[in-house]
């Protein structure tokens, strides 16, 4: 960024590359997205909400509240019931230097402008059907990963409870306000996956009690 701060970061893990785009801030520096070259992309809100989510079968687009706005399918995904959905050209902005066009799933662009000068990185990628006309199932989230995203929610909420009483410091009931409806529904899809995934009894809890804390 014209401030220094670093803008996007491309790294290698394993055999995957990942692309990750920061926000222009000097400390406690949130991602605004992540790219993986093996299909898996996410675009955030800047209030942390998921604004894009995208696999090897196709993605969604949703609201700051999680609600889906639109979804689509790519050409050559095996989905298991319904109609393809072809996707619509989808241009955002993450900052005000940093846009995403996805036009297909190989055709994914992060592109960065400032000061008179652009540079552009390719972050689609195409995956190709399997012999048999199926495709690999979506990988479902580590244990790490199901922690982190509780704890991020719970951080989220406690951020939301602390903002509540900066700003109606003589509002006794302020700790009854409910949450708003985006981190509900994190909330909501964290303890669903509690229960979808493949995880021990003793991590399950432990997330639930962070989430439910």
């Amino acid at each position: 960024y014209p401030s220094g701060n670093l803008a996007i970061i491309v790294v290698r893990d394993k055999k995957r590359l990942i692309c990750i785009v920061q926000e222009d801030k000097l400390n406690n520096v949130e991602i605004q997205a992540v790219f993986k070259s093996n299909g898996r992309n996410t675009c955030y809100y800047p209030n942390g909400a998921v604004w894009i989510n995208m696999n090897i079968q196709g993605g969604q687009y949703l609201d700051q509240a999680g609600n889906r706005v639109r979804r689509w399918t790519w050409p050559n995904s095996v989905v298991s019931s319904g109609a393809h959905v072809p996707l619509s050209p989808i241009f955002i902005s993450l900052n005000r230097h940093v846009g995403v066009r996805i036009l297909g799933q190989d055709k994914i662009a992060v592109s960065f402008l400032a000061m008179g000068q652009q540079a552009k990185f390719n972050v689609g990628t195409k995956v190709q059907v399997s012999d048999i006309g199926r495709l690999p199932p979506p990988a479902r989230l580590g244990e790490d990963e199901l922690l982190l995203l509780a704890i991020r929610v719970r951080i989220l909420r406690l951020f939301d409870r602390l903002r509540g009483c900066l700003n109606f410091p003589s509002n006794k009931q302020w700790d009854k306000i409910k949450p708003p409806a985006y981190l509900i529904t994190q909330t909501l899809k964290i303890l669903q996956l509690c229960t979808t995934s493949d995880i021990s009894d003793e991590l399950r809890s432990s997330v639930r009690a962070i989430v439910n804390a």
